[in-house]
């Protein structure tokens, strides 16, 4: 038996475990971001790349014919040496003249100049001094080019990775063999560093949680139906808290905040200027730290006590790495903003990427994979949810088609898989596109048996088993065996087919109960639900419907 889905097993306990995870598309994703991803700098926003010496040549013998060109590395500040040492080390090394206020002198004739202090450290000298490794000129000669790559590849190892172009009386161009740039030393792109899972690449924070002990959100703002005016931050309601409420109101017309709108109606940047404040004040992220400053306060533990709860990671935001995965994109976004959104415009995003030649060619696969778990997803009802969704807040329904998105994906055959009821809590709609994947599945040449009593997989069996005639006690027996065309006919003794048939039926009663007593929800909004109010009637049956992942079980 290679596949079997049990609806009593309603999700994952794994605190870890997300519907990325689950399918296998974080996975694949990992490696997408591994192979093509790009890191930008934070700084300069240029793409970080490690130079080989072919990049340093064909940049050379890029520039104009007969240009004057110098090749020079800089003086290395990567150990603990006096000026007076390292000059005096290139002198033993072979090399006999330095760059300094872009003038070209000897090395001998730098020691003595009068604004050079031999007994000063390297590290900390803010000398401007360049070794001359080579100069020449730019033309054709293939004797020229193989010195030129020498010469290039002599510097990279002198300096342990850096060298700098300097053409004559024009402009000056850095290269460096390191993944380096704007003084930041980066981390290569591997799939571990974007492994929550694995120390390497986890928030240090949160240690790849998302979610860690700190102040709750929902507990400093319990009502997001007020404004800010009409004190919706709880902790800003008492004597204190009036001071940071009032600074607010008091600057609010500076950058223009509207303290008089919902706060559920706020943008995320004006959420954010809130949290975090701004020149014109402190924000709530401020009151917490004085707060945790002044700890040695009975006052201000109490306080700090009634706020804390499990919140998102103020360090990752969620995203479970840490900062230095966020710097590799694949066509401007990083793979924590991908985890972030429904999985329909997560396949939008995946075929729309433009790609080179080469980094097609390498991802080729990798999408291949991707795609086919998201359409399958799709294809079964699961396209509101979000990578990141963890596996225990999942439905019984939800569970088990993720667990079918994983087994199409494996392309299995001749295996024999068994479900059942995987059609429990879906909607008809959803039931209709639980068929399909079926189908597909038993297409791939499997066996698949399904094990169910709802009418619409019953009507697309192969063959029919049915056992009874009843429940318990009274069933175990072999009622029929054979195709649905002879079964929709009706079968005497058959309970099932009688129905479907419509020679049983359950007739609606006259008259339907009154309603006496109700339950009444308001702003429901945990997982799936939309800010919903509901009434639910008492002492009456009562049934939830909706499409599957629509709320349900949180009601």
């Amino acid at each position: 038996m290679s596949g079997y889905s049990d609806r009593t097993k309603v999700s994952s306990s794994n605190a870890r475990s997300t519907v990325g995870s689950l399918t296998e598309v974080y996975d694949y994703l990992r490696l997408l971001y591994a192979r093509i991803g790009k890191t930008i700098s934070p700084v300069s926003g240029e793409i970080v790349k490690k130079h080989e010496v072919s990049d340093v040549v064909n940049y050379i013998f890029a520039l104009d014919m007969d240009s004057k060109v110098q090749l020079l590395t800089p003086l290395q500040k990567r150990h603990d040496r006096t000026i007076g040492q390292e000059l005096d080390l290139l002198l033993q090394k072979g090399y006999s003249r330095v760059v300094y206020n872009n003038n070209i002198i000897s090395i001998e004739e730098l020691l003595e100049q009068n604004d050079v202090n031999k007994n000063e450290s390297v590290i900390s000298t803010s000398l401007d001094i360049k070794v001359l490794i080579d100069r020449f000129v730019v033309n054709d000669d293939e004797d020229n080019k193989k010195r030129v790559a020498d010469s290039v590849l002599i510097a990279f190892s002198e300096s342990e990775g850096e060298c700098i172009i300097s053409v004559i009386d024009g402009k000056e161009k850095y290269f460096n063999n390191r993944f380096e740039l704007d003084g930041i030393i980066f981390l290569e792109p591997t799939h571990q560093l974007f492994n929550y899972n694995n120390p390497y690449g986890a928030c240090p924070k949160c240690e790849g949680y998302g979610k860690m002990l700190g102040i709750d959100p929902d507990k400093v703002i319990p009502d997001d139906s007020l404004s800010v005016y009409q004190e919706a931050v709880a902790c800003w309601r008492g004597e204190k808290g009036k001071l940071w409420l009032n600074q607010l109101i008091q600057n609010a017309d500076q950058f223009n905040f509207p303290i008089h709108k919902p706060f559920k109606d706020l943008s995320n940047e004006q959420k954010e200027i809130l949290w975090s404040g701004n020149t014109y004040f402190d924000g709530i992220d401020a009151f917490f730290q004085e707060l945790e400053d002044g700890a040695y306060k009975i006052q201000n533990r109490v306080m700090l006590s009634r706020y804390r709860g499990k919140t998102v990671c103020n360090v990752c935001k969620g995203g479970r790495l840490r900062k230095e995965a966020t710097y590799v994109k694949v066509n401007g976004q990083d793979i924590t903003k991908l985890i972030n959104i429904p999985i329909e415009e997560l396949l939008i995003f995946i075929e729309a990427l433009e790609l080179s030649a080469h980094d097609q060619k390498i991802a080729e696969r990798i999408l291949t994979e991707v795609k086919n778990r998201l359409r399958t997803m799709i294809e079964i009802g699961l396209g509101y949810l979000s990578l990141d969704r963890l596996g225990s807040t999942l439905s019984g329904g939800e569970t088990q088609r993720i667990n079918l998105t994983r087994t199409l994906g494996s392309n299995l055959t001749n295996s024999l898989y068994i479900l059942d009821e995987p059609s429990v809590g879906l909607h008809p709609k959803d039931t209709e596109k639980l068929v399909s994947v079926l189908k597909r599945l038993r297409n791939l040449r499997n066996t698949v048996v399904v094990i169910e009593h709802e009418e619409a997989v019953i009507r697309n069996a192969d063959y029919i088993v049915d056992i009874g005639p009843e429940a318990g006690v009274h069933g175990g027996a072999l009622v029929y065996a054979g195709a649905y065309e002879q079964f929709s006919k009706g079968i005497n003794g058959s309970l099932t087919s009688e129905y479907i048939a419509g020679t049983k039926s359950i007739k609606y009663p006259a008259q339907k109960r009154k309603i006496q007593q109700k339950i009444i929800l308001t702003g429901a909004s945990q997982h799936n639900l939309k800010n919903i109010d509901v009434t639910i009637p008492l002492q009456a049956m009562t049934a939830v419907t909706g499409v599957s992942g629509s709320g349900k079980q949180v009601l």
